[in-house]
């Protein structure tokens, strides 16, 4: 039976006199902030940090108001990121869900399944030979139909008719962001032990890729929403994370880039304010550990610990828009650091604590987020 009661989240840190967020906000926070840094990334994915300055000024992508669409009351959609989470997500909904009904079920099993939905939104079939899934909610959403930069191994990972298993991963040599970038699901599953947290994001993680850095990256981000979404702060849930992957022989050098990034935070020079710009040094977050560092270091950089705004919305915008300018996957690197601060501040990061009407998706996601929490609460 799957744990349904949520940890009660402790009072405000020394310093933070907000009040805690509830469980349903940090929900709605995760879900909603990550699809907010990912539509807002997703417009500037494919451009480097020059042309990124050249079509929005020196200081690079800070507001949604910068993009004419939005600027003009329209939208901007999400892309494969929020997508394959929102899948991810609900086929952890359908194991919880024959829980609540006393009901067996295996929740990678389920999670495959899910994901086998998704690929269809992208390719019109299933692949040949492949299990044909039980339609659900989330499959009568057109707007979820539709190619948004897919990446190639979370395809080819899925085109095939057998499931993905640790011992025999799909896509072995392959360690793209396409696996942190999905695994936040994992670490809202109410009173889950770290064990389980870890399994079920390695096993979701070796449905698309094989390579270490792959799964142990989708595992630590996991384990960081699961604290923050206990209410733990920020830093302590990056370093029980880095506390985990330092038990591992083999983490594909994780441990590493999230080492510098927690120290290159420390070390910042803040002396004329916050940093304009992730380091370079760091990466472009095309791979999954590269993706987690640039979040990690946008979300500690421009935290409250180190001289930045107590208030959550204005470090979020200041997250994001680190996370969002640089030369590499601007829409999964602001998708994690949304989801990392939804998960700390809960709703709090958007001013009115509702989600933005400029996100295109932005009913789906809501939708999602209130499914899971009468599941779960």
């Amino acid at each position: 039976m799957v744990p349904m009661t949520p940890t009660p989240p402790p009072a405000g840190a020394p310093g933070e006199p907000q009040p805690a967020p509830s469980y349903a906000s940090r929900v709605r926070g995760v879900l909603a902030g990550g699809a907010a840094g990912d539509a807002l990334g997703y417009t500037v994915e494919f451009s480097s940090l020059d042309q990124i300055r050249a079509r929005f000024g020196d200081g690079g992508l800070a507001h949604r108001l910068q993009v004419p669409e939005t600027r003009d009351g329209g939208t901007l959609p999400v892309s494969d990121d929020t997508q394959m989470t929102l899948f991810v997500l609900d086929g952890l909904l359908e194991w919880i869900e024959w829980a609540n009904e006393g009901s067996m079920a295996d929740p990678a099993a389920c999670v495959w399944l899910s994901c086998l939905r998704w690929y269809r939104t992208q390719e019109g079939t299933l692949p040949a030979g492949a299990p044909e899934p039980p339609s659900r909610w989330l499959d009568g959403h057109p707007e979820l139909r539709v190619r948004r930069a897919p990446g190639n191994a979370c395809l080819s990972g899925l085109a095939q008719p057998d499931m993905g298993l640790p011992e025999r991963p799909h896509n072995p040599g392959s360690k793209g962001c396409g696996t942190v970038m999905r695994s936040a699901p994992y670490g809202m599953v109410p009173g889950l032990e770290d064990e389980m947290v870890v399994s079920l994001a390695r096993q979701g993680a070796v449905l698309t890729h094989g390579h270490p850095a792959a799964w142990t990256a989708a595992a630590a981000f996991a384990l960081m929403v699961s604290r923050l979404m206990a209410g733990h702060g920020l830093g302590p849930s990056v370093a029980d994370a880095l506390d985990w992957l330092q038990t591992l022989s083999d983490d594909g050098g994780t441990a590493d880039a999230l080492r510098s990034a927690v120290a290159m935070a420390q070390d910042a020079d803040r002396a004329a304010g916050l940093p304009s710009f992730l380091p370079g040094e760091l990466g472009e977050g095309w791979v999954a550990e590269e993706a987690l560092a640039l979040a990690v270091y946008a979300v500690l950089v421009t935290s409250a610990g180190s001289g930045a705004s107590t208030d959550p919305s204005t470090h979020f915008q200041s997250a994001l828009r680190l996370a969002i300018n640089h030369d590499g996957d601007s829409d999964s690197t602001a998708s994690l650091a949304g989801q990392l601060l939804g998960a700390r501040y809960g709703m709090a990061v958007f001013p009115g604590a509702e989600v933005p009407r400029w996100i295109g998706e932005r009913e789906v996601v809501t939708e999602a987020a209130e499914r899971w929490i009468a599941a779960t609460s």
